[in-house]
């Protein structure tokens, strides 16, 4: 549970790019991903830039990444370093973008840099 209580968090702390309403059959992906060198601002910046390479897969709605906003709340989750929020238009287009050769490398960069990552599929 705190792990969603971070994602209200990154969600209400990114606002660089405004969600498009979600619809029916849409799925939002959140990504939480912990530093192997927790505070390497390097590390971090790549990671940042790597989601940004993200956006050019077909089938994403929206796409934001950002930093853990820092809480004293005790349901909140704020031990993360990097968290991705995305929406698709579909289950199949969250599939492919699975296998899309952009995602595919984008991957080995945060597992290069990441000690543990976490992800959530929402589904409506």
């Amino acid at each position: 549970m705190k792990s969603l209580a971070a994602l209200s968090a990154l969600l209400l702390a990114s606002c660089a790019t405004i969600a498009p309403p979600a619809k029916s059959g849409s799925v939002d992906h959140v990504v939480l991903v912990w530093l192997k060198r927790p505070g390497n601002e390097q590390d971090r910046q790549a990671l940042l830039a790597t989601g940004r390479e993200l956006r050019s897969i077909p089938g994403i709605r929206f796409l934001d990444a950002g930093t853990a906003l820092p809480s004293e709340r005790p349901t909140v989750d704020d031990s993360f370093d990097i968290g991705y929020v995305m929406r698709f238009e579909s289950p199949a287009a969250l599939e492919s973008y699975a296998v899309h050769p952009v995602h595919v490398k984008a991957k080995e960069t945060l597992m290069n840099l990441s000690r543990k990552v976490l992800v959530y599929d929402i589904t409506r």
